[in-house]
């Protein structure tokens, strides 16, 4: 991606109503069209109000949220929605879940013991973020790690404090417009669905890359 102000809306990779009956069409559409949308119109918007130079010595995101902390607030929360959904998106696919096969499924079950005692951490992540987050698995130091960030943060945010960094192996977002329509507010049935579809060749790409 390049750091101009050009974004836009990532093409989805199946119809809004794939995911049913675990993710119901209207908020796929309305997570979709018009949340995510309108990350990317913001970002773009934020991106004008920058310095050129600071412009031409960004050129990706990723750039970015290595010096995030640098960065005006409308980059850090429009930037990190845009960069989150894409790949939240990439994680799911119809007919999805089980359990994750090869590098990643070994180094789940090494990490965590078992893969439901993985599922019962990233699903406690899951819970317990206060408010509006994300949940995530990722690589740290070579080690499989649970956490969450808050907002849109993610883990390639280099911030101040000590927060959640790694490489992104798993995400799911936990904001209310991600689940309200089908589970008013039983995240936890919201949490238990996404197991139905995930899509674990694209977390071992993740992972492996």
């Amino acid at each position: 991606m390049d750091f101009q102000g050009n974004y836009s809306l990532p093409k989805l990779p199946y119809a809004y109503d794939a995911l049913e009956p675990h993710i119901d069409k209207m908020t796929m559409e309305i997570h979709y069209s018009k949340h995510h949308q309108a990350y990317v119109t913001n970002l773009n918007k934020a991106i004008e109000t920058l310095d050129k130079n600071v412009v031409e010595h960004s050129k990706s995101l990723e750039s970015i949220f290595g010096k995030m902390s640098k960065f005006p607030e409308a980059i850090r929360n429009n930037g990190g929605g845009h960069y989150n959904h894409s790949l939240f998106w990439s994680l799911m696919k119809p007919n999805g879940g089980g359990t994750p096969k090869g590098k990643l499924g070994d180094a789940i079950t090494s990490t965590f013991g078992s893969f439901d005692e993985f599922k019962k951490q990233f699903s406690d992540a899951s819970m317990k973020r206060f408010g509006s987050g994300w949940a995530w698995l990722v690589v740290q130091d070579g080690k499989l790690v649970i956490g969450s960030t808050a907002n849109q943060d993610n883990p390639l945010m280099s911030l101040r404090g000590k927060g959640l960094k790694g490489k992104p192996v798993l995400a799911l977002d936990v904001w209310e417009h991600a689940y309200y329509l089908k589970n008013q507010n039983r995240r936890a049935d919201y949490i238990a669905s996404f197991w139905n579809v995930v899509n674990w060749e694209a977390a071992e790409t993740l992972f492996n890359s």
